[in-house]
């Protein structure tokens, strides 16, 4: 390529978008717990959008709701939560007799804040010193801190939500893009993308299934261990508390920690206070339960069988207990998500790269194919169709036939006489005429 064939304006084009690329993959990576959270919440109500969207004609009420009816469950459960700690501590509040001589705090200074008319006229600087107000200022920024906490963590819930909700409403708007944008003439990227759509579907999915299922498990546990209780110590609210274990198994490693520890210490509190030691063995046989029954034994055996049951089981298990420890939190979701695209590339692709062959879609068992997928055929505003199963054989000849004719892109000159006898010429473009047929068969989107 000589000095003059360089054209600027493009390397600087390809610059700009080499540079938002990278600015793309730094936010991303910035926020990565939060974006794959939002995926897992979009493939956990997807199946309940597609029902739902065949019923309302709009597709973001249909998306509204979906999400809502995923979300509502655990905020009931969590608001009666909520409710029934609140009565918990206005009972031991009423019935606990509070001596202040006890906690160094001189009663003379509790009578002058209790009485204002004495609180006015004493001087307030005698109750001052630095020490007292450097430990409200502390009190006030640890206060702040924490709602600093709530807010961020807000923001982040807003941002999976909406993710979530977008993917549901625009999802074939943009798989439409990508495959008439990055699609090869032999359909191997849709035949991939497709395959691990369909795996995607099947763990997500299963997430959910598998906190359904954590729950029940927790219930019945709860309840048996309340048969052996002894008298003044028993699990608070057994039935509330497998609920809410089953859904904090959504959140991985510490989930269902934050649900059984805090009633474990309850537990313990209460059987020190009222029965004495001799309780204490029915607090440590709950936590054990509790962390092998409720919480290890769902997560290592029961979440591999019902999430990617297409895939190998010991490798889902692998993945579901490696994630946490490689990524944090969010690895639950995303190692799947990274075992989901090997398998694939794996099963697909790699074939023919080792074989030095042309890659073909047909390796692609068509059950992993096999979706209910809701097709625009109006243009976004009309009805929604389920789209028939696909069939790897099929696809891939009408692939084959339809692409084709636009590989080599290049202009077709046609001759033809018209009316009057002359000759004249027509010029077509077989690339454009091959995303218009795309364009049609798709919806027009």
């Amino acid at each position: 390529m000589s000095l003059a064939d360089f054209d600027r304006s493009r390397a600087a084009w390809w610059g700009l978008g080499v540079l938002l690329s990278v600015a793309l993959v730094f936010v991303v990576h910035s926020f990565v717990g939060t974006f794959v959270f939002g995926i897992f919440i979009y493939y956990a109500t997807r199946p309940v959008y597609r029902r739902i969207r065949r019923r309302i004609g709009s597709p973001s009420a249909a998306a509204a709701i979906s999400i809502f009816a995923l979300v509502l469950p655990a905020l009931v459960l969590v608001g009666y939560a909520l409710d029934r700690v609140s009565q918990e501590l206005v009972r031991v509040a009423s019935d606990t007799q509070f001596d202040p001589l006890d906690y160094g705090v001189d009663p003379a200074l509790l009578d002058a804040v209790a009485d204002p008319a004495t609180l006015l006229q004493s001087d307030l600087l005698n109750y001052l010193s630095f020490g007292s107000v450097s430990a409200v200022l502390a009190q006030i920024g640890a206060a702040g801190g924490v709602l600093a906490v709530l807010g961020i963590a807000l923001v982040h819930l807003f941002v999976m939500l909406a993710l979530a909700f977008y993917l549901l409403r625009d999802d074939h708007r943009l798989s439409q893009w990508f495959y008439g944008r990055f699609g090869d003439a032999d359909g191997v990227a849709e035949s991939y993308f497709r395959a691990v759509d369909a795996d995607f579907h099947s763990i997500f999915f299963g997430n959910i299934l598998n906190a359904a299922l954590t729950g029940t498990i927790g219930v019945i546990v709860y309840s048996l261990l309340n048969v052996f209780a002894p008298a003044g110590v028993a699990v608070p609210a057994p039935p509330l508390v497998g609920l809410l274990a089953g859904i904090a198994s959504l959140v991985p490693v510490v989930g269902m920690k934050l649900v059984y520890f805090p009633v474990a210490l309850y537990m313990l509190v209460v059987a020190v206070v009222g029965p004495g030691a001799g309780a204490i063995w029915f607090v440590v046989a709950f936590a054990l339960v509790s962390f092998v029954v409720v919480d290890t034994i769902p997560d290592l055996v029961l979440r591999p069988y019902v999430s990617g049951r297409s895939l190998h089981v010991g490798a889902v298990m692998l993945a579901y207990t490696l994630g946490p420890l490689l990524f944090g939190w969010y690895g639950i979701f995303l190692m799947p998500m990274v075992l989901v695209l090997l398998v694939h590339f794996a099963r697909i692709v790699l074939p023919e790269l080792m074989a030095g062959e042309r890659i073909q879609p047909y390796v692609v068992d068509p059950a992993y194919l096999a979706d209910d997928r809701l097709v625009d055929r109006s243009g976004g505003s009309g009805d929604y169709a389920r789209e028939e199963t696909i069939e790897s054989g099929r696809a891939s000849e009408e692939g084959d036939a339809r692409r084709r004719a636009g590989a080599d892109g290049t202009d077709r000159i046609e001759r033809s006489e018209g009316r009057d006898g002359s000759g004249s010429e027509r010029s077509t473009d077989a690339g454009d005429r091959h995303a218009d047929a795309d364009r049609s068969d798709d919806g027009g989107v």
